[in-house]
């Protein structure tokens, strides 16, 4: 019975903000950022206005991290899942009404079944980033990121770091938009030094007719730690991750959602492999399979 009203009353709570959202304006997409790279992605949203709750859930065969693995073999022995909670908020709009600047804030919080090395109540609970982001649109098709995420570790796994970024992503309708190209640079204010690099495109195609039919997509992405930034003595590590990407859309009530199976291999040189530890992924090539549902208005 707990359960039940527990459930029915976060059903309540997003009612209520998904009708907020829709009390004025008008837009066709608004950002996502990643809280793990700082990457920019975009939702589409059915209804106007300028408050954009975001959920997304998810589940793994590992915790992946730039190319590494933090403390889990590629496996589901510890059934990583990760909740995602956020909000994108119009700040500006264009002539034509569409937003042309936002603010994002987001929290990921991942868990997983507890080990040995989980010592610190709550022993499922090993990871939680929180990111505030202002995102603007200085030309059509390209989106500007400036993002700062704090991840801490509430089982004690690992220490907390503070992240600066920027974050670029274009999806203009020209060959280059196609590629859908996203780039980001980070560095730490607080934790390891060293700086973050990532590079990646996802050219997509649609399966169906429809608009809102299913689509494959190909990621392709490149990221590189320079200076140390994998921790003291690390010095520059590189990876490579490529795949593909199956995603559909559906409609839950009257709230759009998306559903996401993604299948990488990740391919990392023998230095990063290795400061995975012995609890880790050491393997170079490495496989990380992910299904996602998420959802934004």
């Amino acid at each position: 019975m707990k359960l039940l009203t527990c459930c029915r009353g976060a059903q309540v709570a997003w009612s209520t903000i998904a009708l907020l959202a829709s009390i004025n304006g008008s837009a066709q997409s608004v950002p996502t950022i990643d809280t793990e790279d700082a990457t920019l992605g975009s939702a589409k949203i059915s209804e106007g206005g300028d408050l954009h709750p975001q959920l997304a859930f998810d589940v793994r065969n590992g915790d992946f991290a730039r190319g590494n693995y933090d403390d889990d073999r590629a496996d589901l022995d510890r059934l990583p899942v990760d909740a995602q909670l956020g909000i994108a908020i119009d700040l500006s709009h264009g002539s034509d009404g569409a937003a042309t600047s936002w603010l994002v804030l987001r929290s990921s919080n991942g868990f997983h079944a507890p080990s040995m090395g989980d010592i610190s109540p709550p022993r499922i609970w090993y990871e939680s980033n929180n990111l505030a982001a202002l995102v603007f649109t200085p030309v059509k098709g390209l989106r500007a990121a400036g993002v700062y995420t704090i991840k801490t570790s509430p089982n004690g796994v690992s220490a907390t770091t503070h992240e600066a970024s920027l974050s670029l992503a274009y999806d203009g309708d020209d060959v280059v938009g196609k590629l859908s190209p996203t780039f980001a640079v980070t560095m730490r204010p607080k934790g390891d030094n060293g700086v973050f690099t990532l590079a990646a495109i996802e050219p997509s195609f649609g399966l169906s007719e429809r608009e809102e039919g299913s689509k494959l997509s190909i990621p392709v992405a490149i990221g590189r730690g320079w200076g140390g930034f994998y921790g003291s003595g690390s010095g520059s590590r590189s990876y490579l991750s490529a795949g593909a990407v199956l995603e559909q859309p559906f409609l839950l009530g009257t709230i759009q959602w998306s559903t996401r199976l993604e299948a990488l291999a990740v391919v990392r040189d023998d230095r990063l492999a290795a400061l995975s530890g012995t609890r880790g992924e050491t393997s170079t090539v490495a496989p990380l399979i992910t299904w996602s549902v998420s959802t934004a208005y």
